[in-house]
């Protein structure tokens, strides 16, 4: 007897197919097990193995019920390791949810607990790493390519031209500081 390959499992071809809903729940727990997936990434992923609608939307309403599919937890979750730790401003955060199949009300709630002054400090972290590269470069150069950085991340231009000339400030800044502190010290030396 031959077994053969089905999704990542072996059955006997000698078998019966599997239950529908049964190969829906295991789909729903292999994948919940692996990370946090929301309703659609879930559906999508049935309909792939050939679930019926009906019986996906049965499974997925069972799990939504029993709390194991949460997408305002799962949006909330995105929102906070992803906007710090990849830099990415609320517009992204959002188009990140809503391709993963959030809902809209969801989106809204989740972009909404984004703090006005963490996306403007990280805006400035962000231009602040990626100006180093670009020293030495004509000022008009840097902008450009500063707050085409923060756009792509999806900083609206407003912030991101405010980052990017508070950064460019800064090292005028540091530049003067740093010649102060060379005329002091010829001075005092001599």
């Amino acid at each position: 007897m031959s077994a053969r390959a089905v999704g990542h499992r072996f059955e006997d071809p000698d078998d019966p197919p599997a239950d529908p809903e049964s190969v829906a729940r295991r789909i729903a727990l292999d994948l919940l097990t692996a990370a946090p997936r929301t309703r659609a990434q879930l559906a999508v992923a049935m309909a792939k193995r050939g679930v019926p609608d009906d019986v996906a939307t049965q499974v997925l309403d069972r799990f939504t019920e029993v709390g194991l599919i949460d997408d305002a937890a799962f949006a909330a979750a995105w929102v906070r390791s992803r906007q710090p730790r990849r830099g990415l401003a609320p517009r992204a955060l959002a188009r990140e949810l809503r391709d993963k199949g959030v809902a809209e009300p969801v989106v809204v709630e989740a972009i909404a607990a984004v703090d006005r002054d963490d996306v403007e400090s990280t805006a400035r972290t962000l231009a602040r790493r990626k100006a180093r590269a670009s020293v030495g470069l004509p000022t008009e150069v840097r902008v450009r390519r500063l707050a085409g950085m923060l756009a792509r991340k999806g900083y609206p231009s407003d912030v991101a031209l405010r980052a990017v000339r508070d950064v460019l400030a800064e090292e005028q800044l540091d530049v003067a500081d740093e010649f102060a502190e060379q005329v002091a010290d010829q001075v005092a030396g001599g």
